[in-house]
């Protein structure tokens, strides 16, 4: 009989190949990550058949955690405003305490690594967080502005705020704040 997968083996696998794809990119060794994990190559093989399947997991582990992130303690009886601001609050303290994830979910994005089916898994993660983006922009857009452009001015100036939080730490908040008023009045009607 097989032997039970340790939960721990799997979380310190995927936390070095974290560290090691926002490093290295998706060309980081597999042996590199089972070192840095503690373990054997054979190891790592028991937990995920090939690397993609690593790559793959390790994807959808990080848009899960940031996805949950973007909804925790919601405002649901804010203001469109506030709501929105919540969410922008949560996405910017997220990449501001995950660099490193934040730096591996951007390499795994333009992976071709990174199947479709993983794709379309992520974005079912995230379409509670677009309803609701798209609900409380709904009267505040501007009509010749789709949903999907929005959504990529928002995550544009979400990288930019990042960045200069990274640079600037003591002027976290400054930024943060400049950052959500630049999209709030650059969508507005």
């Amino acid at each position: 009989m097989a032997r039970p997968l340790s939960e721990e083996k799997r979380e310190a696998i995927l936390t070095a190949a974290v560290d090691l794809v926002a490093a290295q990119g998706t060309g980081a060794p597999t042996a590199k990550i089972a070192k840095e994990a503690g373990f054997a190559e054979g190891t790592l093989f028991t937990y995920f058949a090939t690397k993609d399947d690593l790559l793959n997991e390790l994807f959808l582990e990080i848009e899960a955690e940031l996805a949950a992130a973007l909804l925790d303690d919601y405002p649901a009886d804010g203001s469109p405003y506030e709501r929105t601001r919540h969410i922008w609050s949560r996405l910017i303290d997220w990449g501001a305490a995950n660099p490193a994830k934040r730096k591996t979910i951007r390499q795994l994005k333009v992976s071709d690594r990174v199947s479709e089916a993983s794709r379309c898994r992520a974005s079912g993660l995230f379409e509670e967080i677009v309803g609701r983006l798209e609900g409380n922009l709904a009267g505040h857009v501007s009509t010749e502005y789709d949903a999907a452009y929005v959504s990529a001015i928002l995550d544009t100036l979400a990288e930019t705020t990042l960045e200069f939080i990274m640079r600037y730490p003591d002027k976290r908040e400054h930024y943060k704040r400049a950052g959500f008023d630049a999209f709030w009045r650059g969508i507005a009607r």
